[in-house]
């Protein structure tokens, strides 16, 4: 492991990530000198420079004011650009996130999710759930209830850390329990076949010390020593929950592990998809030590994460709500969970493609997904770190979609005016979805405001 003890100024590549951004927050904590790159600023970065770190957004070696002891590095970053050659040529030790990530937490009681979809909702309530206990906690997003993606608590040896399989980073953890959420295939571009994703998730598996945590319908071997758990909804698993009901704005649902059944368990987020995620928090808190009043009182004041169906306008005219679905499965539930909240209206989504590669891997199901919307509105495919794919495009996927209503390509430049002008244009209640994992989180703020004046 890296001797994270011993460094005393670290670099980032790439510090505006979720999960870079966490890191620099604990080195930044620990009276490190922090710096670092960004392509473009964003409210993330604009909070890590309020937090004094130096932030630079010029791929330029000259503004580089002090050689670090340590680099830390994405993947997101081409390994091309002129300050991670710059480094690579000063002999400046360059890591992973991960693998950074993994010595951190090496010495720590590690509690892991990793799966396709709902790492960072179950991730946030579990550490939210465990809070009473002491933890720490590494995050994929801002949890609302710490405003943050980072918790520390110095007193505790407990770590909660989103386990994320992109670049095969979970094998860098050393998890002592792991929720696993879903295996349907993603980041083929890493694992090449849905095969790889799998045998992958059984190489994390193996790493795990005491228990595995698995959503009903998905399997792995384990290390033969780690008890493998199942969890579900609404079938008889070793944790599962049901009963779940709405009333009033708020949702119930029972809870059962091994030891019996919590009833008329409260969700703080009443959402139907958040309960698969509160039964999985609930079972890795459990098997952490975890009492009936931190479960029941976690789940009932967990105010959830940013840009997971957070709902930004709600009024009688327009409901606008922003989430970071990018995989076909969440896009699809994204929409029906709009559909239950608002079943009377007219429904348009406007969804960021993300990388070019998992728009070809997944074009009919993003398309199968996006016709469910009464109007769809696609961005051009946000590249992130590749080059564009011949053939690739935002105007390919609308020629698949199927929902008989409108679909259109638009710039994001003009996309607030557009769906502005969409909206007025409609004599009835209107939801806008903002879909996607790229940058069109950037229009929320200016979207909602426009919105509340419709």
């Amino acid at each position: 492991m890296i001797p994270v003890s011993s460094i005393e100024s670290v670099y980032f590549l790439g510090i505006g990530g979720i999960g870079m951004s966490a890191l620099a927050r604990w080195f930044a904590a620990r009276g490190c000198r922090v710096e670092g790159y960004d392509r473009t600023p964003s409210p993330l970065t604009r909070e890590l420079e309020q937090e004094g770190i130096r932030i630079i957004y010029t791929d330029s070696p000259l503004e580089v004011e002090n050689l670090p002891q340590t680099v830390v590095w994405t993947p997101a970053v081409p390994a091309q650009t002129a300050l991670y050659r710059h480094f690579l040529q000063k002999g400046v030790p360059i890591v992973k996130r991960s693998e950074m990530l993994g010595s951190i937490t090496g010495n720590m009681r590690t509690l892991c999710v990793a799966g396709t979809h709902g790492k960072t909702s179950t991730a946030a309530m579990l550490s939210h759930i465990l809070k009473p206990q002491g933890v720490n906690a590494f995050l994929g997003g801002i949890s609302m209830n710490a405003d943050s993606n980072l918790i520390m608590d110095g007193n505790s040896n407990t770590v909660v850390v989103e386990a994320d399989e992109f670049d095969r980073s979970f094998l860098h953890l050393h998890p002592a329990i792991t929720a696993i959420t879903a295996i349907d295939p993603d980041h083929l571009d890493i694992y090449g076949t849905a095969e790889g994703y799998q045998e992958g998730f059984e190489q994390y598996a193996r790493l795990v010390k005491e228990a595995v945590v698995i959503r009903k319908g998905f399997h792995v071997a384990g290390n033969g020593q780690a008890r493998i758990y199942s969890y579900s909804i609404n079938e008889q698993e070793d944790f599962y929950a049901d009963n779940i009901r709405i009333a009033d704005g708020h949702l119930f649902f029972s809870w059962h592990s091994p030891d019996g059944v919590l009833s008329d368990v409260e969700l703080g987020v009443p959402v139907l998809f958040n309960v698969e995620n509160a039964t999985a928090a609930m079972a890795v808190a459990w098997l952490a030590g975890a009492d009936e009043r931190m479960l029941r009182e976690g789940v009932k004041t967990y105010r959830g994460v940013q840009r997971r169906f957070n709902i930004h306008v709600q009024t009688d005219r327009v409901a606008y709500i922003d989430d970071y679905a990018h995989h076909p499965k969440e896009l699809l539930t994204a929409v029906q969970s709009a559909r239950r909240l608002y079943p009377q209206r007219y429904l348009i989504g406007i969804f960021q493609p993300h990388l070019y590669s998992r728009t070809r891997d997944f074009m009919d199901g993003f398309a199968a997904a996006l016709s469910g919307l009464d109007e769809v509105v696609l961005l051009p495919v946000y590249p992130a770190r590749e080059t564009p794919i011949e053939g690739v495009t935002s105007e390919a996927l609308a020629e698949r979609i199927q929902s008989g209503q409108p679909v259109r390509v638009v710039q994001k430049a003009g996309l607030v005016d557009y769906i502005c002008g969409l909206v007025r244009a409609l004599n009835r209640p209107v939801t806008v979805m903002t879909l996607g994992a790229g940058d069109i989180d950037r229009l929320a703020g200016d979207l909602a405001a426009e919105l509340t004046k419709t």
